[in-house]
């Protein structure tokens, strides 16, 4: 199988694709965009990965090994994780800031991400807990005034929609924020969790229900690709944090997006210095 190497960094230049075509023996080069390169019929064994993985970190450029004559519309599903993904935004972290309480819930956020509290559940509901007796009102100040989409975002779905994949929406965050997304964005399905408000208007610091931990996460992606008629082969999913390690394992394309070391580590496809929309250069 003929395989191509994709690099795309903001600062681009032609040395670079030069010097990353000489290490994986590229037959030749072709540009995509002023920002992104094709290096065409590259070595691909182990080792090469490695010294292009290396030279990419070194050099702040994305390189991802793909197989060539891709598709996008070979894929069938595209699911995406909310918080510091398709958003800017932890929106617990961002709730806890209005509230006061935001240095101890980032706290748990960040080592719940880094993967040193294993249980998101509890980490979830530690921080949930720190937010009792907030006024709900908070929420929408939080959508409106901090969450944006992450660069590229709205052009991967625009793209992925016009190609007739199925777009999933499945957060460890809060529906509030992926219902509104779901509807601006036109998403075919978003799940997250719910938090219980009381008769006055304020967070309880409960969560209503079961948890939607990295486990619910990989259940809900199997469930949808299920109802499309997707396979695994057939799947993008993007995430940046520990809970979707799960969810990522579900999907050949498993992205990491700006990612932590431990998610990073563990997938096949990084973005780590270009927007969402760089997974469009992976596919002819």
């Amino acid at each position: 199988m003929t395989t191509h190497l994709i690099i795309q960094a903001p600062g681009l230049t032609a040395h670079h694709a030069e010097q990353i075509a000489a290490l994986a023996s590229a037959d030749g080069i072709a540009r995509i965009t002023a920002t992104a390169a094709r290096l065409l019929n590259v070595q691909d064994d182990e080792s090469t990965r490695g010294e292009v993985r290396d030279w990419a970190d070194r050099h702040a450029v994305d390189a991802a090994f793909v197989p060539a004559g891709l598709a996008l519309g070979d894929c069938r599903v595209l699911s995406m994780d909310m918080d510091s993904t398709l958003i800017n935004i932890e929106c617990i972290d961002e709730i806890a800031a209005c509230a006061g309480v935001g240095e101890q819930v980032a706290q748990i956020t960040e080592a719940a991400m880094r993967g040193e509290i294993k249980d998101f559940s509890e980490s979830l509901r530690r921080r949930v807990a720190l937010l009792k007796g907030t006024p709900a009102s908070v929420l929408e100040r939080v959508y409106e005034e901090r969450l944006r989409l992450n660069p590229g975002a709205e052009a991967l779905l625009e793209s992925a929609q016009s190609a007739g994949i199925k777009t999933l929406l499945v957060s460890g965050g809060f529906t509030f924020f992926t219902q509104r997304l779901r509807e601006r964005l036109k998403l075919d399905s978003a799940y997250a969790n719910t938090l219980e408000i009381d008769a006055d208007g304020r967070l309880t610091g409960q969560v209503l229900g079961d948890i939607l931990d990295g486990a619910a996460k990989a259940r809900h992606l199997k469930a949808f690709a299920a109802e499309h008629g997707a396979t695994r082969e057939q799947i993008i999913a993007i995430g940046d944090g520990a809970n979707d390690l799960p969810m990522l394992a579900e999907a050949r394309f498993a992205v990491a997006y700006h990612a932590k070391p431990i998610v990073r580590q563990q997938t096949p496809y990084s973005l780590n210095v270009c927007g969402l929309d760089g997974v469009l250069n992976w596919f002819a």
